[in-house]
């Protein structure tokens, strides 16, 4: 498809038969006089007085438990940048669209417009308890990781960034599956992370969580590699990263790294510096929609070398949809208080796991392709594979109970296949 047809395409799809592509549909009976009365009033005065009397009761006479909010302020929309809160909205409810249809959740999308960081926090704060659950989306780096830490301080469900930890979560699985292909172990590696804005940062916390070495991990912005003698351009998490060990540039970092991992923008990495690389090395170029090096390049010059990106077109695709639902799946099915980092683990290891399972034939027909098995170009599973829903799900929800943050135990044969 064209860049004209899928311009034409797009804006048909989102406008007709009706313009949006979600929609409110009622759970309850509402045809007779009965049905009324006990949906409004009086009836409803019943409910109302339970919660207030048990504010837990909400998730027992309401959706509330069923519920995330998908909340931006439109700062970093996609790859397009700042356009504010509604022109975001296509991108919140087309969020809101795969919840529901990967997991099953209810989600409604809010754009928030305010003149500052903390307007939005408060805001967020104020409406947080309607919703068993906030996304937050499209939030641009440094104001993202103040944002989520405040609500996560301030509000009584759970707060996930998934720029942040989606992102990381999914390519992290990715990465320790394609080193277990290449023979080679993470505290080993050489790791170069290209981009320190919202993914960036939050994909090297996960994998120096997962055990690669901080001394042999070095983290590139726009200016080179992030060190004690230059500034941080006011960007608070970036000196969590500072590396003096040597290397100075992009191209000085590259030159004998085992795994890059680029979350900045096209082109980033030439010929050059793939022939720079170590043997078997791992290159993941998530820059959207056009990767820091075409994976046909690499192939090309350095066919040792595994390879995914942001897009579908491409061998490992490294999708947040993996994720998110199915992580929120679990986390409200056991009213877990937060999203923490064993969590994030649990969903990791049981997308590496399923990764490494037999692939049923309708997803093999569904991905349109002839085979699909663990190896090179295939470390990380499809997105429409159905077994997402219950692996992630309940590897989520156990994590929560065992970590001790759900506040309900986990339901009797939860997600049983």
């Amino acid at each position: 498809m064209d860049s004209k047809q899928l311009h034409d395409e797009a804006l048909k799809y989102h406008e007709f038969p009706v313009p949006g592509k979600i929609k409110i549909v009622l759970t309850k009976p509402a045809e007779t006089a009965l049905d009324l009365t006990l949906a409004y009033s009086p009836g409803v005065a019943e409910p109302v007085k339970e919660i207030a009397e048990n504010p837990q009761d909400a998730y027992r006479y309401t959706g509330k438990g069923n519920s995330v909010a998908i909340i931006s302020n439109g700062t970093a929309i996609l790859g397009l940048g700042n356009l504010g809160p509604l022109a975001s909205k296509p991108v919140m409810e087309g969020k809101a669209l795969l919840f529901n249809r990967f997991a099953k959740i209810n989600a409604i999308d809010i754009e928030v417009k305010h003149d500052n960081v903390d307007e939005f926090i408060k805001t967020v704060e104020c409406i947080a308890d309607t919703f068993g659950g906030i996304n937050l989306e499209d939030i641009k780096a440094p104001e993202c990781f103040y944002i989520e830490r405040e609500l996560i301080k301030r509000c009584n469900v759970p707060i996930f960034h998934d720029d942040q930890h989606g992102t990381a979560i999914v390519s992290a699985a990715g990465i320790l599956n394609a080193l277990d292909i290449q023979g080679k172990k993470i505290e080993d590696c050489r790791v170069v992370c290209v981009g320190a804005g919202a993914a960036g940062v939050a994909c090297s916390n996960l994998l120096l969580a997962c055990g690669a070495d901080k001394s042999k991990f070095f983290m590139v912005d726009r200016h080179g590699v992030i060190r004690s003698d230059r500034p941080q351009y006011n960007n608070g998490e970036k000196p969590n990263f500072i590396n003096d060990a040597g290397p100075v540039t992009l191209t000085d970092a590259l030159d004998g790294a085992d795994i890059v991992l680029g979350v900045s923008g096209p082109g980033l990495i030439t010929e050059d510096h793939v022939k720079s690389l170590a043997d078997k090395a791992i290159i993941f170029a998530c820059s959207n929609p056009d990767p820091e090096v075409d994976p046909k390049v690499v192939k090309e010059i350095r066919p040792d070398i595994i390879t995914g990106t942001g897009r579908s077109d491409y061998p490992n695709q490294i999708n947040n949809v993996l994720c998110f639902p199915f992580l929120f799946r679990g986390t409200l099915d056991v009213r877990a208080t937060c999203i923490n980092l064993e969590m994030k683990k649990a969903a990791m290891q049981a997308l590496r796991d399923l990764a490494k399972e037999p692939v049923p034939a309708e997803v093999v027909k569904a991905a349109q392709v002839d085979k699909l098995e663990f190896g090179p170009d295939y470390v990380i599973p499809k997105p429409m594979d159905p077994r997402l829903f219950t692996r992630v799900s309940k590897a989520v929800a156990q994590a929560a109970v065992d970590s001790g943050v759900a506040t309900i135990p986990m339901p009797e044969n939860y997600m049983q296949e």
